[in-house]
């Protein structure tokens, strides 16, 4: 986003302690921007917490585990979300952009397993949906969607080797970046993966 000219305000864990599973923490540093922001992305989660792994099947599932994860990846990502209606413009186009995962889509689950990062990601799915539809009653031109990047080369991915093979993070940021200029109001609360191509739920 830099490089495309934007001037971008980030926040992380390590520089800002922005922690999204801390109510706290996240009133400080959400309730200390001020707006408005054309474009935002949300870029929170975890595959399992630290120590675990995810589920290959029912009988693995932990429901403190489980619990973690929510917390992160869609808990913490509401929280955020709900900071919205007061940072973007009230009139003119907006983009917010919310990392999920293809691994989200009920209709695409063929092979099972993955059980709490699924569930998490497929309930964001719904949140960011339904961000979306209740944004528009107040900000009528701001677009809202759910995004896939495709599997990068981060410490994240490490030890999934899928046959497809990994992005590097530089060619997902830029094509996640493409994908986010080209949305258009009618596709605000849509699932789209990093081509563009919409993903079903």
């Amino acid at each position: 986003m830099r490089a495309r000219g934007g001037n971008v305000t980030a926040l992380s864990r390590a520089e800002d302690g922005l922690d999204v599973t801390d109510p706290a923490s996240v009133e400080r540093v959400m309730g200390g921007l001020e707006g408005p922001f054309q474009t935002v992305f949300v870029s929170v989660g975890i595959l399992a917490p630290e120590g675990a792994f995810p589920e290959k099947q029912l009988s693995a599932i932990d429901p403190a585990q489980m619990a973690r994860t929510f917390a992160v990846n869609t808990i913490g990502v509401a929280h955020l979300l709900s900071y919205l209606p007061r940072l973007l413009p009230n009139q003119g186009r907006s983009v917010t952009g919310v990392l999920t995962a293809r691994v989200g889509s009920i209709g695409d689950n063929r092979i099972g397993g993955w059980h709490s990062y699924r569930a998490s990601k497929a309930a964001l799915n719904q949140i960011v949906h339904g961000a979306a539809i209740e944004l528009k009653r107040t900000h009528r031109d701001a677009i809202v969607a759910a995004l896939h990047p495709g599997t990068v080369a981060t410490p994240f991915t490490e030890g999934y080797d899928p046959k497809h093979g990994k992005l590097a993070p530089e060619e997902a940021a830029r094509n996640l970046c493409d994908v986010m200029e080209r949305l258009t109001g009618d596709q605000s609360g849509g699932f789209y993966d990093y081509s563009g191509k919409e993903i079903v739920w």
